[in-house]
This record gives structure tokens, C-alpha cells and sequence, in this order.
């Protein structure tokens, strides 16, 4: 029996709700992270006061933009009652590579994360500590909200035989709106 679109979509828009509040929380986190290290003060004992930024915070910070630009680009297909329609561009084909690639940022950037902070609970009442401590946090989760999303899109996908199709689910021509790219 195949799945129906209306629970599957149910829980892929309140996904992709969930990955633009955690991608938006990462683009804070991040920017917190880069004003601190890149604005140190000469008296500051880390990195003897010289500004520096972590490469895999640049990582991060391009993968919650990427992903906060990508969840409103599926909001914006997958939401109840618009059904827009991109080509290619909108199918579930398109979906599935775009959430690998989001994938692989997220989980290259908690990894690295993690193995850089691993062990920060000694220094937890220093703020910059807590930072970096939800920060791989933050990036656990994203990934796991991928994780699920591109689960899910990819078995809906292929128990429906819908690879090509419009990632929407809605197939009727008289409630889409088709949009020449």
C-alpha cells in the first residue's frame, strides 16, 4: 500500500519548519563564534590575542545559510493549497540531491566539530565554552533532521514510483501552478 500524501507531507513541512529554526539557530551560533575570534583583544589568552577564525565555522555557517535558503525553497513548494511547480528544479529527484549535499555539509561539519570541541564540560561557566557547546549541539541536530528528511522523501519516492515527479504530491493540473524556468 503506498503512503498518502497528506501525512507525508504533514510531517516533511513540519521538517523542513524544524530544519529552518535549527539552521537559523546555527547561523547565530556561528556568527557569535566568528565576532568573538575575529575581534580578540590583545590581553584575550586565546590564541595570545591574536583574531583568527575556525575554518570549520566558516563550514557551518555556509551549510545553515544553504539550508535556511533551501528549507524556504521547499516550504515554498511543499506548503498546503500552492503546489508550485519549478521543473526539474521542484521534483523529488531535485529534493533528494539537494538534502545529500545539505547532508554531507552537516555531518562533515559536527563531526569535525565535535572532534575539535570534545571535552568542554571543565570550562562550562565561561560563555565562549556554552557557545561552542550548543553549537555542536545545533549541529547534531540539523543533521539528524536531515537525516529524516532525506529518509523519508527517498521512501515516499520510490514506494510511489514518483522519482520524476513534483515533489509537492499533488498531481492534479487544475491546482498547480506551473512556473516556466
Amino acid at each position: 500500500m503506498a503512503f498518502g500524501i497528506g501525512t507525508i507531507n504533514a510531517i516533511r513541512v513540519f521538517l523542513y519548519v524544524v530544519l529552518f529554526m535549527f539552521s537559523a539557530v546555527m547561523l547565530g551560533l556561528t556568527a557569535a563564534r566568528l565576532e568573538y575570534t575575529t575581534h580578540l583583544r590583545p590581553w584575550n589568552p586565546l590564541n595570545n590575542g591574536r583574531p583568527f577564525y575556525d575554518p570549520i565555522i566558516a563550514e557551518l555557517l555556509a551549510s545553515s545559510c544553504l539550508s535556511l535558503l533551501w528549507s524556504l525553497f521547499s516550504l515554498h513548494i511543499l506548503f498546503p493549497g500552492w503546489a508550485f511547480e519549478y521543473g526539474v528544479f521542484s521534483s523529488f529527484v531535485a529534493e533528494m540531491a539537494g538534502l545529500f549535499i545539505l547532508f554531507v555539509l552537516w555531518i562533515v561539519g559536527a563531526a569535525i566539530a565535535s572532534t575539535m570541541w570534545a571535552e568542554l564540560e571543565w570550562c562550562h561557566e565561561y560563555e565562549q565554552c556554552r557557545l561552542l557547546m550548543a553549537l555542536v549541539a545545533f549541529a547534531w541536530l540539523g543533521w539528524a533532521v536531515l537525516l529524516f528528511l532525506l529518509f523519508i522523501s527517498a521512501l515516499f519516492a520510490v514506494v510511489n514510483r514518483a522519482l520524476f515527479w513534483q515533489m509537492h504530491g499533488r498531481y492534479d493540473p487544475r491546482t498547480s501552478r506551473v512556473v516556466k524556468v
